[in-house]
């Protein structure tokens, strides 16, 4: 399982490390120490807590501006399996994005709810892209 720094959290969300840790001190997002003593938040939390927020549970306060191009970086907060096709649902702020792709695809890539990934979007289509762990 995934787990995020406050850091990453915030920019899955849209929003500032600060609003991560409020939110976390509210105790409206649960967070955990790693091996290191450094505060985290699991993946499967994180998704949750990115769907909550986008159906205005837990909204930011004013109005964030953006250009938001074709890629959507965001966190898997679903994935539904068929015996061929997978259907991929990714928060990215307050954006909820779908995508059909394969089953194969979705195993290759490890697609699975909690985990980094983008959205591309290109005319109707939308692609998924597994975010590198390493970085």
């Amino acid at each position: 399982m995934p787990s995020y720094s406050i850091g990453q959290a915030a920019r899955l969300l849209g929003v500032s490390s600060e609003s991560v840790r409020r939110w976390a001190d509210g105790g409206q997002l649960r967070m955990d120490r790693d091996g290191a003593g450094n505060r985290v938040i699991d993946g499967v939390s994180l998704a949750a807590f990115a769907k909550d927020r986008a159906a205005g549970l837990h909204p930011v306060p004013g109005e964030i501006r953006t250009s938001v191009r074709n890629a959507f970086a965001g966190i898997v907060t679903a994935v539904t399996l068929d015996d061929v096709i997978a259907q991929v649902e990714i928060q990215s702020g307050p954006h909820r994005l779908v995508s059909v792709v394969s089953r194969e695809a979705v195993e290759e890539l490890g697609i699975e709810v909690g985990v980094e990934a983008t959205a591309r979007v290109k005319s109707t289509n939308v692609h998924i892209d597994r975010a590198d762990e390493r970085g």
